[in-house]
């Protein structure tokens, strides 16, 4: 089992390593510039305050951070980790000039923070990423506040046949893109097995209750290629 963890942890943290410089590039041709989309409904669903404070794990370039910190006039505390160092690296030069936003390397299951500290929790397209989601999802309990929220963005599973027919099969052509444009199609491959692997809407609601969060409802975006998740600390 603890050697299954590492290789995952070297796996991911290899894949990230090779696409960082064209992560973002990579999401706008891949989802037809349609994930910006489900970005900002997350964010709308989320519906910040000003100085309400924000965790954002597995931030990569910071653009839920970036979002965020727009919504509340610059006048939260924001949060950014990021496991991997050269994604770290390019996040903190995307968003050098927001004074609000720290950034932290560490992972998911450990976060370098006490219990009860913030009233966001936001992980988006990093959940299938961990290499231990119950892990990860108590160090999400335990760092929100009481009455504080978890949102969770991720591929999801398709409920129309027929999107799903037509979706499976660009699926196909996304590390071909990879290797044109990033120069490896490997990092793309994996992308693809860590969506089909990935639990369902249902499935991933009885997962965030069994780790303490009450209230755990979804919503469906693009037909469920992508969902969001919802829980609250009570």
């Amino acid at each position: 089992m603890k050697n299954t963890i590492q290789d995952k942890t070297k796996l991911v943290n290899s894949v990230f390593s090779k696409v960082n410089r064209k992560y973002d590039l990579m999401n706008d041709i891949m989802s037809l510039g349609i994930h910006r989309v489900w970005k900002n409904k997350f964010l709308d669903w989320m519906n910040p305050q000003q100085g309400n404070s924000l965790i954002d794990v597995a931030s990569g370039t910071g653009d839920i951070a970036k979002m965020y910190s727009k919504i509340v006039k610059n006048s939260s505390e924001i949060y950014c980790i990021e496991p991997n160092e050269e994604m770290l690296h390019v996040g903190k030069k995307n968003l050098n000039k927001f004074k609000n936003i720290r950034w932290h390397k560490a992972a998911a299951e450990k976060l370098p923070f006490k219990s009860n500290t913030f009233d966001f929790y936001s992980i988006s397209y990093g959940l299938r990423n961990v290499t231990n989601i119950n892990l990860t999802l108590k160090e999400a309990f335990r760092v929100i506040k009481p009455g504080g929220r978890f949102m969770c963005l991720e591929f999801s599973k398709i409920n129309n046949e027929i999107i799903d027919f037509l979706y499976q099969n660009y699926s196909k052509v996304i590390p071909l893109l990879g290797k044109y444009i990033v120069g490896s199609a490997d990092p793309y491959d994996y992308l693809i097995r860590s969506i089909k692997n990935f639990y369902n809407q249902k499935e991933l609601i009885n997962l965030i209750e069994k780790n303490g969060f009450s209230n755990v409802e979804y919503r469906n975006l693009s037909n469920g290629i992508s969902a969001i998740h919802s829980g609250w600390k009570i």
